[in-house]
């Protein structure tokens, strides 16, 4: 590895993605990218007395589902980066608890899919052979945490998105035949003084530009380089909001460019308003859609930048702006 420009780690030997799996919920199944999923759930309660269960038995089963299909046993993995959005990370460290490999448990928001990729292929490329990171998120339990129970039937706005109900997880080996991570752009904070927790698009689309910017001046690339650029979950207002700032900046990206979370759910059909959000969004959509476009080399390269928004309940009520975080990740066959 050796650090080039500002912030970006680029890898000399880059580690593979060995495989990928993913698991939604009822309302991703019946989306546009449903027959990616490896598991589409017919109840958001899977069996479990609460949501939060749920959401620990998602994230519990793709990572078997994982392991399963990489044809690896759980015995040769030597560390595991798992994230997801409830307090204290409780989704990941009770689904995972079972699992008998090193944890870490990482907090990224809606970023935690590409930190934990871009750790896992650090810790590839120097201290271990097969690395597991995995990430959840779940509808009903973010509403819950972050904003008002479900039962007042609260009316959402335009600029709101839909929380994700999935989990998804791949493995980073230290030699495969791709695809590979070759480079990582790490973000900053970046806050713009949006308070707004029915905006989030708009408070994350900041970071994503600066990391952005940084990745393609640090790597002396330029969007047209990749085939294609997507970001986690901006949505549609946080996607335009990006395309625009880009172009001022001169950076073109509207031809390649595309965000998790317009693509999981059919806007209109499905009224999601701002479209998709939460881990899960960028984590089931590059496990299951992007990863199966690089594999079947439908695309040689992708630019992945997951947005996350690093706020809670509690600094939202205390009338605190939202502080956004984007990670950006380099895969190419």
């Amino acid at each position: 590895m050796q650090k080039i420009g500002k912030q970006t780690i680029k890898f000399d030997t880059p580690p593979t993605i060995l495989e990928t799996a993913c698991i939604v919920g009822p309302k991703e199944a019946n989306g546009p990218l449903a027959k990616f999923f490896d598991q589409c759930l017919d109840d958001e309660f899977w069996g479990e007395s609460t949501w939060e269960k749920a959401e620990s038995k998602i994230i519990k089963e793709t990572v078997n589902t994982l392991i399963s299909k990489s044809g690896i046993s759980p015995a040769e993995i030597d560390y595991c980066f798992a994230g997801d959005l409830l307090n204290q990370c409780i989704s990941s460290s009770f689904g995972l608890r079972d699992s008998n490999v090193p944890y870490f448990g990482i907090f990224g928001a809606c970023s935690t899919f590409v930190e934990g990729l871009s750790l896992a292929a650090i810790f590839a490329e120097g201290f271990a052979n097969n690395v597991l990171c995995a990430t959840s998120s779940h509808f009903c339990s973010a509403e819950k945490q972050f904003r008002f129970p479900l039962e007042l039937g609260n009316q959402r706005p335009p600029t709101a998105q839909w929380t994700v109900t999935g989990a998804g997880s791949a493995i980073v080996t230290k030699e495969g035949n791709g695809p590979f991570i070759t480079y990582i752009t790490p973000g900053k904070i970046v806050d713009m003084g949006i308070k707004d927790a029915n905006s989030m698009g708009a408070a994350m689309a900041p970071a994503a530009l600066d990391t952005l910017i940084t990745h393609f001046k640090d790597t002396g690339r330029k969007p047209s380089y990749y085939d294609v650029i997507v970001t986690g979950d901006l949505g549609y207002i946080g996607k335009e909001i990006l395309s625009d700032l880009a172009k001022q900046e001169g950076f073109d990206i509207k031809q390649n460019y595309d965000d998790c979370g317009v693509l999981i759910f059919d806007k209109e059909q499905q009224d999601t308003h701002s479209g998709g959000s939460g881990c899960a969004c960028c984590g089931s959509v590059f496990s299951g859609y992007f990863f199966n476009q690089l594999r079947n080399k439908k695309i040689k390269n992708i630019l992945l930048i997951a947005t996350g928004a690093l706020m809670n309940a509690t600094s939202s009520q205390q009338g605190e702006s939202i502080p956004g975080i984007a990670h950006a990740i380099s895969i190419e066959l």
